[in-house]
């Protein structure tokens, strides 16, 4: 595995954000979704990676910028043939790297609270993120759940 900075031009990746947001509307109601679709993905302030092996894509991950200090996990997601294999540890680990290297001393994100997204809380859990009330724009949302994790 490895991971390398995507400019979101291969069609491939265009199809695992899909199957991203795709997903998100099957357990999320509209108001909640906060996934970024990959026009959003592509502005200056989100730089977006993904992990391969050899040419096959096995995930994705992104960093947004909210302040000099404080950045946003967004699009994390592992391609439906890799689940339970490492990919989105490896790339939790390679985004938080990339957090201390940009000097932010905090990351957040924001996850759903519904019993679909238990993998990923336990996830960032075990990486040593914390519940935490809305940051940036989020407003309180009962399907919503809010973390981070001071760097």
């Amino acid at each position: 595995m490895y991971i390398l900075q995507d400019e979101l031009t291969d069609g491939r990746i265009d199809q695992l954000i899909t199957a991203h947001l795709e997903e998100m509307k099957e357990h999320s109601p509209p108001e909640s979704i906060h996934a970024l679709p990959l026009t959003d993905l592509k502005k200056q302030d989100v730089t977006v990676w993904s992990v391969r092996d050899g040419e096959e894509l096995l995930g994705c991950g992104a960093l947004k910028e909210l302040s000099s200090e404080h950045g946003e996990i967004k699009s994390m997601r592992t391609a439906a043939l890799h689940m339970r294999k490492g990919v989105a540890r490896y790339m939790l680990n390679h985004l938080l790297q990339e957090a201390k290297r940009r000097g932010y001393t905090r990351v957040s994100l924001e996850t759903g609270a519904m019993a679909f997204f238990e993998p990923a809380r336990k996830l960032y859990e075990s990486a040593g993120f914390h519940y935490c009330p809305p940051f940036g724009t989020y407003q309180e949302d009962p399907n919503s759940l809010f973390m981070t994790k001071e760097l």
